[in-house]
């Protein structure tokens, strides 16, 4: 699966963009955070998330981590599908969003468009626990650290306890995932997160 997608930005609309690496052109779903830090032409670098469904392969793009790994906990959630994801944090920045679950914030989350009142319930019952420690760590910072001497485990490991799961507890999900030796750091932080939510 695709983690990171760096190339030419050759069409940017509201609510996609298209970046041509080595002549494909791909399209990728973004939030309109995104949108405004993009340029409108040049050398972009995106994180991705590669959603698989029975006839199709959508890819979306985040410029900060912290919207992908939030987008990532938001569509575990059920009846919040990738479109209602992106919608959210279209809505509310990554960090704001932390702090409206962390506190509660129905007001804030059902003002989303596509969030009602049951929705937001769910979210904060879902969610809450996981971004409590994570609003005043800096979530981007897990890829910072995630460098050539680190393992994706290492990553994933932090990113987890960044997002609030304990590292007991992270680790053992980690442990208990098996990937082979390949794998990025998306993919094992999906399988983790999976196992941290049932």
């Amino acid at each position: 699966m695709i983690a990171r997608l760096r190339g030419d930005l050759i069409y940017k609309a509201l609510d996609h963009v298209v970046i041509d690496t080595a002549g494909v052109g791909y399209r990728l779903f973004i939030p309109l955070s995104t949108f405004y830090a993009l340029p409108d032409s040049g050398e972009v670098s995106l994180h991705v998330h590669t959603h698989v469904k029975e006839d199709a392969l959508q890819l979306y793009g985040f410029l900060e981590l912290d919207e992908k790994l939030m987008f990532s906990l938001l569509i575990v959630v059920s009846g919040v599908g990738p479109k209602l994801a992106v919608n959210i944090l279209s809505n509310i920045p990554a960090r704001d969003l932390q702090v409206a679950l962390a506190n509660a914030d129905t007001k804030r989350l059902g003002a989303v468009p596509g969030i009602g009142k049951k929705t937001a319930e769910r979210l904060i019952l879902e969610l809450k626990d996981k971004v409590e420690a994570a609003q005043t760590g800096d979530v981007a910072q897990t890829e910072a650290a995630g460098n050539a001497k680190n393992l994706p485990h290492d990553d994933a490991l932090s990113a987890l306890v960044n997002l609030g799961y304990k590292e007991n507890l992270a680790r053992k999900a980690l442990e208990a995932l098996e990937t082979p030796p390949e794998a990025t750091l998306e993919e094992i932080l999906k399988g983790a997160l999976k196992l941290l939510v049932r």
